[in-house]
């Protein structure tokens, strides 16, 4: 909706082409690459554009030459109070006071919706996050990517885009004949037998136990004495079900909810997977070869096999072809995700984003040709990787095992932190690092939790619009009221700039969504927590500063309007990160 940046481009847009219209400069210059940016260094002013470095050479002018004309016109504009040109032609310019006081009347009446855009414009966009297969509960170790993907998609969804929230699973695969057979040693033992312990190999976690009791509350001593080719199928497809629905119901814990679950079953039963084969096929990348034996190992009795094929080794990332299905005629691993991303291709995404852990980091260069090939070089892949998790709990590394069942599981940590400080935390990183998730440090309350900083800038403002109730018992506090305040008054160097800081707040979710980076909007809140309690602190020390005076409520309620504002960009934010803002905090 409102992005002053995007503003003032078309202002310089507009005055160039009044220029060409004059003959100042020649007509039909491509305005492309003309920016509109905060200044590197903030001391040179509000706002800098290049659009004398850039149009020079088409327009056959000294870069400096040109910015100094485009300086004389913006100096004609009553909202623009200072023009500087800088170096070769950097034009770079302050805005009048009153522009501040309109950003922060949009932002009062934009509420929670401020920074929204249609940068996006409406591009449908799948983004699959989690993606846990279902084999036990969600762990510590999935946390940080259900939560990335979730910010993500709403990030994407502020900016405009049309998207869908995908939950993938493979249901096909060797850990889910290990979820059988071990649903099926439980299930034996809920029925009295003593199973020993749990042979090596096997899922020993106590949920295993849930599962078995359920499905003898349902079927009794059904399956008992009969073959494996009748229980199996049982076992599994019941297995699957409750270990999915336990999922679902760890997300929702944190208020993750996916649009769609698609899972790798059904693609084999309904034959995607055939029909994505024939047409990589039918487009010559795929044939019937023999690869080397892999290198560094000695394989005396390796034999070479015929393998089905797809031309890997043309798109620059693998020194050679890879097998599409294996020795014995069953599908490769990589198989069912092409033929998934061909299921996406054939529901109309052409931008698919996954979010996965750094152990599949070849994962675009498996799959990205393939989908390039299929959509006819459409399709964009983008995969967001996430770096490990590490837990401390008093002072001691926690080690993650879902085989072992010694693990952490996401409900444990909502339960001892929080899901909104879960959430927050995760994304105080970038996404590709090590992460240090420290109980004791997530929920102390100091300036060195960032979870803390930001919740308690909300909290004080919250606390700020409380304390004028009392002050003035007969004011509207409400946006609406506070936006017609006198915010001429709002006119100290410490004020503007926290108006300066949050009218950059759209174009920071242009930005992060562009770049596919929703951590920007948890390293943006941090920033104007800072400036807001930098704010203050100074009030605390100059009594000119403070927000309330009793004796001058004009001056209140303008100040006021700029606490109610910092508390809805907080909250604007927090509500892409899916975390819920705190009004109090508590000891």
């Amino acid at each position: 909706m409102s992005n002053i940046f995007h503003a003032y481009k078309d202002k310089v847009g507009d005055i160039l082409n009044k220029m060409a219209a004059n003959g100042d400069i020649p007509q039909g210059l491509d305005l492309g690459r003309v920016t509109v940016e905060p200044p590197k260094d903030a001391s040179h002013g509000d706002m800098a554009t290049n659009a004398a470095m850039v149009l020079s050479k088409a327009a056959g002018k000294n870069p400096r030459q040109l910015g100094e004309a485009l300086a004389g016109k913006l100096k004609e504009l009553p909202e623009i109070r200072e023009v500087t040109v800088a170096g070769p032609g950097f034009v770079n310019f302050r805005l009048a006071n009153t522009e501040w006081e309109v950003q922060l009347q949009t932002i009062l009446t934009e509420g929670i919706h401020y920074g929204d855009n249609k940068a996006g414009g409406g591009e449908k966009v799948n983004v699959e996050y989690v993606s846990a297969n279902p084999t036990g509960p969600m762990h510590a170790g999935h946390v940080r990517g259900a939560v990335i993907g979730d910010a993500l998609a709403n990030l994407l969804k502020k900016a405009g885009y049309d998207v869908t929230k995908e939950y993938y699973f493979n249901d096909a695969g060797k850990q889910i004949d290990v979820l059988t057979q071990t649903a099926y040693l439980r299930y034996r033992e809920a029925l009295g037998e003593d199973i020993g312990a749990i042979p090596e190999g096997l899922y020993p976690g106590e949920y295993m136990k849930d599962v078995a009791q359920a499905l003898v509350a349902r079927d009794g001593k059904k399956w008992i004495g009969v073959a494996e080719s009748a229980w199996a199928p049982v076992m599994r497809d019941f297995a699957v079900d409750y270990i999915m629905k336990m999922i679902r119901e760890d997300l929702d814990l944190i208020g993750i909810h996916h649009d769609v679950f698609s899972n790798e079953r059904v693609m084999i039963e309904d034959g995607t997977l055939d029909i994505c084969l024939k047409e990589l096929i039918d487009k010559g990348l795929v044939y019937q070869g023999t690869l080397p034996p892999p290198m560094g190992k000695e394989m005396e009795d390796w034999e070479p096999a015929e393998l089905t094929l797809f031309r890997y080794k043309q798109f620059g990332h693998y020194e050679e072809d890879r097998p599409l299905k294996k020795r014995d005629g069953t599908w490769a691993y990589v198989m069912p995700d092409i033929a998934y991303h061909y299921n996406k291709l054939s529901r109309g995404f052409t931008t698919m984003i996954n979010v996965l852990g750094n152990d599949h980091k070849d994962y675009e260069y498996r799959v990205g040709p393939p989908l390039s090939v299929l959509s006819d070089n459409k399709a964009k892949l983008d995969i967001v990787y996430c770096g490990m998790v590490k837990l401390f709990k008093n002072g001691e590394p926690v080690k993650l095992s879902k085989r072992s069942g010694n693990i952490i599981t996401l409900r444990e940590l909502v339960e001892e932190v929080g899901a909104g400080s879960v959430r927050f935390f995760m994304m105080t990183r970038t996404p590709d690092s090590e992460l240090d998730f420290d109980f004791t440090k997530v929920v102390e309350q100091s300036k060195d939790n960032p979870v803390f900083y930001v919740q308690y800038a909300h909290a004080r403002c919250a606390s700020v619009l409380r304390n004028a109730k009392e002050m003035f018992p007969d004011a509207d506090l409400s946006a609406a009221a506070l936006g017609k305040a006198n915010l001429a008054r709002i006119s100290s160097a410490d004020e503007l700039q926290l108006v300066r800081f949050m009218a950059g707040w759209p174009r920071a979710v242009e930005a992060a969504a562009e770049a596919h980076e929703p951590h920007r909007v948890a390293f943006y809140l941090h920033d104007l927590a800072s400036e807001f309690h930098g704010f203050w602190n100074k009030g605390r020390d100059d009594g000119t500063l403070r927000f309330l005076h009793e004796n001058d409520r004009e001056l209140s309620m303008a100040r006021l309007a700029l606490v109610s504002a910092v508390k809805t960009v907080i909250a604007s934010g927090l509500a892409v990160m899916g975390v819920p803002p705190v009004e109090e905090m508590h000891g």
